[in-house]
């Protein structure tokens, strides 16, 4: 068995595509509609039609991106990437260092979801 990649539940599949390709670059291999798979093994599905699929109903009033799913990306030129987007989304921190070591900066999409960019660890 192996891990293929997460699929993180939408409300807007739209918005969110628009987010992850001209925001953050990501180039689209497939695209039905309700289920968008980007280049790098990350994928979105609306929300409502995944709750239906695996549950046989929908929430009424869904609430995704609780503040506990981090989707973590790198990007060689982090400082080229921040001085880009950081206007253009709900910020949580501008770049800082970590513990380890690692510069990365966090923010929000659409959704609410935690995105995480770091500098790839070599």
């Amino acid at each position: 068995m192996r891990f293929v990649n997460p699929i993180p539940f939408v409300r807007d599949v739209a918005a969110s595509k628009a987010f992850y390709t001209s925001l953050l670059g990501l180039r689209v291999v497939e695209d039905h509609g309700h289920f968008v798979r980007f280049e790098t093994g990350f994928a979105i599905h609306d929300g409502t039609r995944l709750e239906q699929t695996i549950w046989g109903t929908s929430s009424a009033n869904p609430s995704y991106g609780r503040r506990n799913v981090l989707l973590y990306f790198e990007e060689e030129n982090l400082d080229a990437l921040f001085e880009r987007i950081h206007r253009h989304v709900k910020l949580i921190h501008p770049i800082q260092t970590q513990d380890w070591g690692q510069r990365v900066f966090r923010f929000y999409d659409p959704d609410g979801h935690v995105i995480e960019i770091g500098e790839p660890q070599n």
